[in-house]
């Protein structure tokens, strides 16, 4: 896989200013998109359509060939040396990554991002996951995902146990505090674990939500119970609100805030199912009300993104992530394999300088398979 990008670059950027006495206008053109550590993909645009063959007879959907290292949030050679352009610069920031709990998810791959970019990682760790991540940590287990570009590994420096569906220790039900998987952490509910990074580092400047759960995944919506549904809210939607609540008297004005969604909050996915698709529609909704709160409030900018499907260990759970996979590269405007390090790095721009008037956004990174309205490998386009 390719190496997690340390800087995205836009080059040769040059401003077209136009005055008269009534409007100033600055349009910038853009010459060229330059993604360091990516290998680059040429887009080129055709309009000419034969107007006698049937349009659907010249596509024709290539196979599908998915290695095992894509859905690793790991690295490559960087096919240019040396910056340029506009370099996407971190340094000096404090990030909060809520939902690593290993090396193999967007969470992951945002934290390398960002890394890479210069800032401090912070995360936040499922609780029983947490002695597992830890370990293989101090093991070495993930040195190899890891490095990043210059050839160092990634420091993580500080893991925090969370569990973002409960706010304040009052919340907490008698049977998760007696469960032994909670057993020997402490202070790991939101308003908890926003006080610890309080009094260890004062302010972050970024804060990352890539978590999500829903018991009934796999029930049809028709099948779903109450309790299932509501904790799917609660835990891929709510959670993102209540920590942004509580991380927000912490963050610097000028800093940013991004979560994950998935195109099932606007589109019908069957089979991902038990109020998960409910859950990602609360999220974008939440996204633009929280943009304007926090906007107001503190200065942060609230975005999401909305990634393409990725064979992670999470995402395993839905039951049919390799047919999403496979439908994704099949028709898709790119066909190409979507890797964790694009979500990765479209992270990095979003929390950058590089995107200070973006905010209340679903910015889509999943190959444009959200722009189709009709499957190309359709049986019944070749009737």
């Amino acid at each position: 896989m390719a190496t997690m990008a340390g800087s995205l670059q836009i080059a040769a950027t040059r401003p077209c200013i136009t005055y008269s006495r009534k409007m100033f206008t600055s349009v910038p053109t853009v010459s060229g998109l330059e993604t360091k550590g990516f290998t680059h993909v040429k887009l080129g645009s055709s309009s000419c359509i034969s107007s006698v063959q049937p349009l659907f007879q010249s596509f024709k959907p290539a196979a599908l060939n998915i290695s095992n290292g894509v859905t690793r949030a790991m690295a490559g050679e960087s096919e240019k040396s040396g910056p340029s352009g506009l370099p996407i610069d971190l340094r000096g920031k404090r990030a909060f990554i809520a939902g690593v709990a290993d090396d193999n998810g967007y969470g992951w791959a945002i934290a390398k991002a960002l890394a890479a970019a210069g800032a401090e990682i912070l995360v936040g760790t499922w609780v029983p996951a947490l002695n597992i991540f830890e370990t293989s940590l101090r093991r070495g287990k993930f040195d190899e995902s890891r490095v990043l570009p210059d050839g160092s590994l990634m420091e993580i420096t500080k893991v925090y146990a969370l569990d973002a569906v409960y706010d304040t220790p009052e919340d907490v039900p008698e049977d998760v505090k007696t469960n032994k998987r909670y057993a020997g952490s402490s202070n790991w509910t939101v308003k908890e674990v926003a006080e610890c990074v309080k009094n260890d580092f004062g302010t972050i400047d970024i804060l990352v939500h890539s978590l999500a759960n829903g018991p009934e995944v796999t029930k049809p919506l028709l099948e779903t119970s109450r309790k299932g549904y509501l904790a799917a809210i609660s835990a891929s939607s709510y959670s993102y609100v209540s920590l942004l609540k509580h991380f927000l008297p912490i963050m610097n004005p000028g800093g940013a805030s991004i979560s994950l969604t998935y195109i099932a909050s606007e589109r019908t996915i069957p089979g991902y199912g038990g109020g998960m698709s409910s859950a990602k529609a609360a999220l974008e909704s939440d996204t633009r009300v929280l943009a304007f709160e926090a906007g107001r409030a503190g200065k942060i900018r609230v975005n999401t993104i909305s990634a393409g499907p990725l064979g992670s260990r999470a995402a395993k759970a839905i039951g049919f992530i390799e047919k999403m996979i496979n439908y994704s590269y099949t028709n898709a405007p790119l066909q190409k394999e979507l890797t964790a390090d694009e979500v990765g790095s479209a992270a990095a721009f979003l929390v950058s300088p590089l995107a200070s008037a973006i905010t209340g956004s679903v910015v889509y990174v999943d190959n444009g398979l959200n722009t189709m309205g009709l499957a190309s490998d359709s049986p019944s386009l070749t009737l």
